[in-house]
């Protein structure tokens, strides 16, 4: 077995196979560029090596560094994570060559499966039913239009060393072929130093459904049971969930017993993806193999109790397989949410910067030999404090939840939700909550366009209706009932002044240009010890408990006998004097205030915001790579005015409406902060 390895990446996936990697007794190896030299993973490896510049191309993607890193350090094998070089053939090879273990699969393999073009037509050999496409790598936009004419419409344009959502788009016309080409061609170029693209048909309403394998170089090869997969967004995924809640046994067999042939047919050794295309009727089709860890493989391991991490090291440290098909379990139901860094309520743009507040939900998931406890798992490359640096994918952290079945999975997940705290940057939170408790998603019946059907025209806050608002006004009430009992508590105040505590208040949650809506509320029965109020407001009644301290965050508690977590701030919207109440992904900001400061309240003016409709903001951090239009130039609504590059991905921002462009404030190649002024029209 290994002594030292180096692991070849950041973020949460470092993080992870240090995990294991320390509780196997090995010691490890971070690498880092400049935006990551006070990264997590930075502090959880025994030594860090520094590699280079932040761009990933002059640091993360250079082999020659990382090969040197090892050598330097003693290490004996190299774990890649996932993206980056993980499925890179040369670097695998490079490795071999070197004396260094790679903890992945041999380079022929990566070679045969995680090219898609040169999958798809070994696929196609080992008679494997492949999705209609020209899998050769296409010249330019011109010929690209003409093949997806002989597909027809709609057709998937794909990076062949994509993954991750980038280097892809779904074109359903010339036009869209054209400059779908042309940006993936782009994005991949600039994410993984390959701009071969192919296209294939676009197979409608279809599910994505992958098996998790893994092989040994004893020629041993099992399937792990199946992901589901189809909750994504832009083909990123969202939501992942193990086992599927559509297939049946025997699909699940037939496309395990599949995925199996199809990796030995490449003779495979480590952990790696099969991924396939499902339809209606559980026709499934190959899709790709994916030669690594996926970011998803931590449902995988709630439902078999197997750590991935740790039988890629021992493969590769040539032991054999410690389990046959027949020991492979599937127990209970467990979900991911992926919660990245970005602001949903504006149309999910990258949301970089320092990590004010991070506090994840407790962790209560452990194994051993004897004892498996259900419960909530959190990988994470952040700390609170840290930097979300522009440079890299927008993940924040994974929250994974492992229940007895996929109704108590859900439940514990949405929960977990509630008590994810993170602030100082946006995040996908709100979103993720209003997936759970979507009817179509409970019931399972969803396909990969579920997020584009339901939320094709943006998210907003109306998206997650709660079940119960009036509790978010009850729970104002009691949360100011607590800090006003804290206030009559303080010595010294003048007497004839002191503050009362009362019980009669009218909750004020504030609306959109002053559309506010007034609530009473009676809050009595306050006991000092148990922490306990009964609550009247609009005919219910809420009997609420919660021994939070005043100030914190999370708040967790019992209403009419029932647990909730909820998260409570006061002075972040903006009113200072207004209590922010968030639970179940929908948010109140609500003023507390006294019968008569209601009515004073009433009186008070609204402020409509300035106009800033003559201006192009940048919504994001970010790096602007071009400005398409000039001084003086006409331009109609829809028109693209320039483009901005952040987490790997480019962002283009059109016009809102006709008009013309005065003067421009920001050049090409500038660094933009948030709001920063782009341009300005006449």
């Amino acid at each position: 077995m290994f002594t030292k390895i180096l692991i070849a990446n950041r973020g949460e996936i470092a993080c992870r196979v240090i995990a294991t990697a320390k509780k196997m007794g090995i010691a490890t190896v971070a690498v880092y560029s400049d935006a990551d030299k006070e990264a997590r993973h930075v502090k959880l490896a025994d030594e860090a090596v520094h590699i280079g510049a932040a761009p990933s191309r002059e640091s993360y993607l250079l082999a020659d560094k990382i090969i040197a890193a090892c050598k330097q350090t003693g290490a004996q094998a190299v774990h890649p994570g996932y993206g980056f070089l993980s499925e890179n053939e040369a670097f695998a090879k490079r490795c071999e060559d070197e004396g260094i273990a790679f903890i992945g699969p041999k380079a022929h393999s990566i070679a045969a499966m995680g090219d898609k073009i040169a999958s798809k037509k070994l696929a196609n050999e080992a008679k494997v039913n492949t999705i209609p496409g020209y899998n050769d790598a296409i010249a330019g936009p011109e010929q690209a239009v003409e093949i997806a004419k002989g597909i027809g419409y709609p057709v998937m344009i794909k990076a062949s060393a994509g993954g991750g959502g980038k280097g892809l788009r779904v074109a359903f016309n010339d036009k869209e072929a054209f400059e779908g080409f042309a940006s993936c061609q782009n994005e991949a170029r600039n994410s993984f130093g390959d701009d071969r693209i192919f296209i294939e048909k676009f197979v409608q309403e279809p599910r994505h459904i992958e098996i998790q394998v893994l092989g040994d170089s004893h020629g041993n090869v099992i399937y792990l049971n199946e992901r589901e997969c189809s909750i994504q967004r832009r083909h990123q995924k969202v939501i992942e969930e193990a086992p599927s809640p559509f297939i049946s046994d025997a699909t699940r067999k037939a496309m395990g017993e599949q995925a199996v042939q199809l990796a030995k047919a490449v003779k495979y050794q480590s952990a790696g993806t099969v991924e396939f295309v499902v339809g209606k009727d559980q026709d499934f089709y190959f899709l790709e193999m994916n030669t690594r860890l996926q970011v998803e493989h931590p449902v995988t391991e709630c439902i078999t109790g197997l750590d991935l991490v740790e039988l890629m090291i021992r493969v590769a440290a040539g032991e054999k397989l410690p389990l046959s098909q027949a020991d492979v379990k599937r127990d209970g139901w467990a979900i991911e949410c992926r919660i990245n860094a970005e602001d949903p309520f504006r149309n999910f743009l990258p949301s970089t910067g320092r990590l004010v507040r991070f506090q994840p939900p407790e962790e209560s998931m452990f194994q051993s030999d004897t004892t498996k406890k259900l419960g909530v798992r959190v990988d994470t490359g952040v700390y609170e404090g840290g930097e979300i640096p522009m440079y890299y994918d927008s993940m924040i952290a994974k929250l994974i939840v492992h229940g007895t079945d996929r109704n108590d999975a859900i439940a514990k997940m949405r929960a977990a939700l509630n008590g994810f705290v993170i602030r100082g940057i946006s995040s996908n939170i709100p979103f993720q909550a209003a997936l759970l408790a979507h009817p179509k998603f409970v019931t399972g019946d969803f396909n990969t366009g579920f997020i584009a059907e339901n939320y094709g025209k943006g998210f907003h806050a109306e998206d997650v209706p709660h079940s119960d608002p009036l509790f978010l006004v009850a729970l104002a009430a009691f949360m100011n009932r607590r800090y006003r009992a804290r206030a009559s508590g303080i010595s010294g105040q003048l007497a004839g002044h002191e503050v009362k505590v009362g019980e009669q208040f009218v909750v004020v949650t504030l609306g959109a240009e002053g559309q506010n809506q007034h609530h009473e509320v009676t809050v009595s029965d306050f006991e000092d010890k148990s922490g306990s109020s009964a609550i009247s407001v609009g005919g219910n009644s809420y009997q609420i408990s919660s021994t939070a301290t005043l100030g914190q965050i999370r708040v967790q508690g019992a209403c009419n006998g029932q647990g909730f977590t909820a998260q409570v701030e006061r002075g972040v919207g903006k009113n200072p004097l207004a209590l922010r109440i968030a639970h179940n992904g929908t948010q109140i900001d609500a003023l507390v205030l006294s019968p008569l400061g209601a009515k004073l309240h009433k009186l008070m003016p609204f402020k409509a915001p300035p106009d800033l409709s003559k201006f192009l903001l940048s919504p994001m951090p970010g790096l602007l790579v071009d400005v398409a239009v000039q001084p003086g130039q006409k331009v109609q609504a829809g028109e693209k005015l320039a483009v901005i590059e952040a987490m790997k991905m480019e962002n283009i921002l059109f016009a809102a409406q006709d008009g013309v462009v005065g003067k421009i404030t920001a050049g090409k190649g500038e660094s933009l902060a948030v709001d920063q002024v782009i341009l300005e029209f006449q």
